[in-house]
């Protein structure tokens, strides 16, 4: 018994032990940081500080006025360009300049070696990251400049779409490797990461299976995004019906796609889906639909009295392309005729907009100018008592 409480208390022991050792690492790391500076003089620890907060203060204003200029000469030119360049390239300058102007100070900050070190490796990293930072929004800034001259006032502006949509895919996959290459070059700052590299890179082949298996999902949708991106089964603004919903292309990226309910409801749709599965693109080729209504009327109405007043409302509709204006009789039944008034427009909108135009006033004009023309039940009453 006095061996098992003997084990117990020796092994809490070595726990509180080792628990004491680990909460003294911290106070370790900062004594080594004040014998550091102990062995150079407070001094020079202000006149470090003072250089680099100096430094920060003036790389700051030298950036703000940089932004400011670039705006004043985007509002008196009438180029996209200087817009969307001191639009998107606000902010990364505002960060890369602060760390050009510590750059510049470091040949006059008084620190230890293992200080320098360590805070020009943190400068670097930042560099790297706020560098990968400005690619990005300069590739963002083309894709506006593309966006705004694209921009067409007419309904039917398919060639700009197309435009758009390869310059939004284009935008996607530089955005995605810039990110790739700015982590990793971040990463290979670091000795440990080198040496885990050079290892992986020896093994290769193994690494690149192991790797391509685990991440297959992944890779298989960027894939598709570049893949929509180049063949366009679908472009920005085209309409479509995805899983039984009317709506518009709002959005691609390299992993998903944003529908644009008519209810401005934004379904969220997998790239993949438009690889993988049929949907309908009622823009894929040109804006223009074709509506129709059908009304199922008495065979007394005269078919000639509907064409006429189908005539006169397109022509006082602003909804109407002026090109197709047409009434067929597509069914019968044994009660009455199917009308089917077919009629043209330049876009979805406007389609909708003129077939629920067209259905209300025809159903009206029907019901004043043929009151009894609505379908009947005919029947025939025979006297069982005659003969």
């Amino acid at each position: 018994m006095d061996e098992l409480f003997s084990a117990k208390v020796g092994g809490m022991g070595a726990a509180m032990a080792q628990s004491a050792e680990d909460a003294a690492v911290i106070p370790m790391v900062l004594r080594s940081w004040l014998d550091r500076f102990s062995a150079y003089g407070w001094a020079d620890l202000v006149w470090s500080v003072a250089c680099v907060g100096t430094a920060w203060v003036v790389g700051r204003l030298v950036a703000g006025l940089l932004v400011r200029a670039m705006r004043r000469w985007a509002r008196k030119t009438d180029t996209t360009v200087d817009d969307a360049v001191s639009e998107h390239l606000r902010r990364p300058i505002q960060w890369l300049g602060p760390l050009l102007g510590i750059y510049l100070v470091f040949p006059l900050i008084t620190l230890p070696e293992r200080t320098l070190a360590d805070l020009r490796h943190g400068l670097l990293i930042a560099v790297i990251f706020g560098a990968g930072w400005a690619l990005a929004k300069t590739v963002q800034s083309a894709e506006d400049v593309v966006r705004r001259r694209l921009e067409a006032t007419d309904s039917d502006n398919l060639r700009a779409r197309q435009l758009f949509t390869q310059t939004r895919g284009l935008r996607n996959i530089l955005s995605f490797l810039i990110s790739v290459l700015t982590v990793g070059a971040a990463l290979v700052t670091f000795e440990s990461v080198r040496q885990i590299g050079a290892g992986l890179l020896a093994s290769a082949g193994v690494a690149g299976v192991v790797i391509g298996f685990a991440a297959q999902r992944s890779i298989a949708t960027v894939v598709a995004g570049v893949q929509i991106a180049i063949a366009q089964p679908i472009r920005i603004d085209d309409v479509v019906i995805v899983e039984g919903e009317w709506g518009w292309i709002e959005e691609i990226t390299l992993t998903f796609v944003v529908v644009r309910i008519w209810d401005l409801r934004r379904l969220v749709v997998p790239i993949t889906y438009f690889i993988e599965k049929p949907f309908q693109n009622w823009t894929r080729v040109s804006a223009d639909l074709l509506g129709t209504i059908e009304l199922t009327l008495d065979f007394s109405v005269p078919v000639d009295a509907i064409r006429g007043e189908l005539t006169r409302i397109l022509e006082a509709s602003p909804y109407w392309d002026r090109k197709v204006n047409n009434v067929q009789v597509t069914g019968t039944t044994d009660r009455a005729m199917v009308v089917r008034p077919l009629f043209g427009a330049r876009n979805s909108g406007d389609q909708w907009n003129l077939r629920c135009e067209v259905r209300e006033k025809l159903i009206a004009f029907v019901n004043e100018r043929y009151p009894g023309a609505l379908p009947r039940l005919r029947a025939e009453v025979t006297d069982p008592n005659r003969g």
